[in-house]
């Protein structure tokens, strides 16, 4: 009798060490070093393609445009794009997984992956709407990064890259209330 080997994940990363570098220059808020983790995920797409999960490409999105943000390069308008773009894939790509046979509505494919609701509305806006105001956006762009660092990056370390406060915690489940109610305010169907 022949042994089966034990089959083996090809990735487009070199090592662990390579992973947790790209994510915390990621996370970390320095541009430079996110510029260089973005050009990293960058490598990793182009060898990795169709196969790159789903979390890293956005999160590499939205952490591009926090860099565009930053550099002062974009107009307001461009930037309202630039995230809008990046929000609206994120909840598409993140919630298609969740859609079977029967087409399930956004709002309650993101209840399912604890997404909050005002972000979906954000995606709506972004989508069917008028476009809504850049700190808004940004907004948005924020608190979906924390989404991703909680619930796909964390995991992938064992732990979490910062806890944060349960004040920290409160004081964004109030500014999300209140982009929820100005989103309300503009009411949809």
């Amino acid at each position: 009798r022949k042994r089966l080997k034990p089959l083996r994940t090809v990735v487009a990363w070199r090592g662990r060490a390579e992973w947790d570098q790209v994510m915390v220059g990621l996370y970390c808020g320095d541009g430079r070093l996110q510029q260089e983790a973005l050009d990293r995920v960058s490598a990793w797409k182009s060898r990795y393609g169709p196969k790159m999960p789903l979390a890293v490409d956005c999160t590499a999105e939205l952490i591009r445009c926090k860099v565009l943000d930053s550099s002062g390069r974009l107009r307001s308008h461009e930037l309202i794009l630039s995230y809008g773009l990046a929000l609206v894939r994120f909840v598409n790509l993140i919630t298609e997984r969740k859609q079977k046979m029967v087409s399930i509505p956004l709002r309650q494919l993101a209840i399912e992956v604890d997404i909050p609701i005002w972000v979906v509305d954000l995606r709506h806006e972004l989508t069917h709407g008028k476009l809504p105001r850049l700190a808004l956006c940004r907004k948005g762009c924020d608190v979906v990064l924390d989404w991703l660092r909680k619930t796909y990056w964390s995991r992938q370390l064992g732990n979490n890259l910062c806890e944060e406060s349960e004040e920290e915690d409160e004081e964004e489940e109030q500014e999300a209330m209140e982009a929820n109610t100005e989103l309300d305010n503009d009411a949809w169907e």
